[in-house]
Formats: structure tokens, C-alpha cells, sequence
């Protein structure tokens, strides 16, 4: 199904969560990508010229947020099911943004070969590495480091000016082919959920961080705070974190 969503036109499928909630408000969660930039502009953070580096595109609604947004000049978005794999293709092209964005069909690890994905039946963007739910379906998607990810789209390290990541709960193996990328300190957003990690891949994940970043600020669906990295709580709720340069 494809809706007229006012300044952009989505395709997606009726029967999957996000779609749904594109049918219904003509956008999915599209406050985040606006609140992000904000803070970003805020903290004197502009990113006119550089590249975002979206691991976990879905079919592209947030890809093409960011691209409309004009902050970037260019997007590299990596996903691995190949179901939103073919509508992230489709939501860039029908939206006129083929020199913009680089869809790359893979899963970020830390070692390139192959690797178990998990497919949700109803709810796409809870698909992933790990299995949720026994109705989950096992295929086999590639999987190559960051750093191998952003050699075959031309980019280097230092064109990155943001990264945004949601890949359920497989954050902390991701962030091990990132250290070039945390060395220079860009700014990370991601997705953290510390019953997927377990308590002590959860500590190990925020220490992990605190050696390449100091402060960030964690995100709600209502409110935001600043906070040290090492006092990120690791047994919370799911939140969103910016780490901060």
C-alpha cells in the first residue's frame, strides 16, 4: 500500500505494526528525527556536508525524514530483511532520492560472512538477530563490519557526522567494528534495551561507550536528560541515548 503522507509518499505493508501506524497518522515516530536535529543544532552540532550513517533502515521512514530534512548531504541506510530491504528501495526511489541515499541490503557485526536474522511475522521492525518469539522465521542475511560497510559506499571515518542505530538488542556485537568511528567521537543515537542484553552484556555495553564518550543525553518519549555515560541506567526500561562529542 502506498499513502500520500504530505511532503513524501510511503509504500508499506498493511499487515505490518509500522505500516499500520503510517495508515493511521500519516507517519511513523517522525518526532524523533525532529527532536534529534534540534538537540544536535542546539549543541552546535550542524551537520550541512557530512554523511549519516542509519544502521537499521526498515523501509525508510526515518531514512527519508533525515533526507528531507536536508541536514545531510548524503545517507548510507543498512538493512538486512530483504521484505524491508525491497520497500526501503522503493520509499527512496518513488521519493526522488537515488543520489541521496545508499541503501546497502546487509546486517552490521563485527566479522563479515553470514548470519541468522530472525523475521517478526507481524511487526518488521522487531525483527533481528536475536529470536523473539517462536513464530519468528530464520533466514540467513549477510553481515560485514562498519568499517567494510562505509569502504564500498566510498565513504570515509571522517565524512560520518552522525550515527543513528536501532537493531534490536544486537547493539553491543554492532559497536565492535565502530571504534574508528568512536575514536573521532561522532555522535552516536541509538536504541538501548537492557532486557535484550541481559544485566552483564548491558554493563559491558555502557562501559564500552564511556571509554570513547563522557556525556549524552537520554531520550523518553516525553522528556530528556543529561547525564554522564557511565550512569546510563543498564537496567531501565527501553530508551534512546545521543552520545555527545
Amino acid at each position: 500500500m502506498t499513502v500520500d503522507c504530505g511532503d513524501h509518499v510511503m509504500t508499506f505493508s498493511p499487515s505490518d505494526y509500522i505500516g499500520r501506524k503510517i495508515f493511521r497518522k500519516g507517519h511513523f515516530e517522525r518526532h524523533h528525527v525532529t527532536r534529534l536535529l534540534a538537540v544536535l543544532r542546539d549543541r552546535g552540532l550542524p551537520a550541512d556536508g557530512r554523511v549519516l550513517l542509519e544502521i537499521g533502515g526498515n523501509i525508510g521512514t526515518q531514512t527519508v525524514y533525515f533526507a528531507l530534512s536536508k541536514a545531510f548531504d548524503r545517507i548510507v541506510s543498512v538493512e538486512p530483511d530483504p521484505r524491508n530491504f525491497r520497500l526501503l528501495q522503493i520509499n527512496i526511489a518513488q521519493n526522488g532520492l537515488e543520489e541521496q541515499i545508499t541503501a546497502v541490503n546487509c546486517a552490521a557485526g563485527d566479522a563479515e560472512g553470514e548470519i541468522d536474522f530472525f523475521q517478526h511475522p507481524s511487526n518488521h521492525g522487531k525483527s533481528g538477530m536475536v529470536q523473539r518469539s517462536p513464530r519468528d522465521v530464520r533466514i540467513a542475511v549477510p553481515v560485514k563490519p562498519v568499517s567494510l560497510i562505509l569502504e564500498d559506499a566510498g565513504v570515509t571515518d571522517a565524512d560520518i557526522g552522525l550515527v543513528w542505530m536501532d537493531v534490536e538488542g544486537y547493539e553491543p556485537v554492532v559497536i565492535r567494528s565502530m571504534r574508528n568511528l568512536f575514536a573521532r567521537r561522532v555522535p552516536l543515537y541509538t536504541e538501548f534495551t537492557s532486557q535484550f542484553y541481559g544485566p552483564e552484556q548491558a554493563r559491558i555495553f555502557v562501559e564500552t561507550l564511556s571509554e570513547f564518550y563522557e556525556d549524552c543525553m537520554v531520550f523518553h518519549e516525553d522528556s530528556c536528560s543529561l547525564m554522564k555515560v557511565s550512569d546510563i541506567p543498564s537496567n531501565s526500561a527501553q530508551f534512546d541515548v545521543l552520545l555527545l562529542p
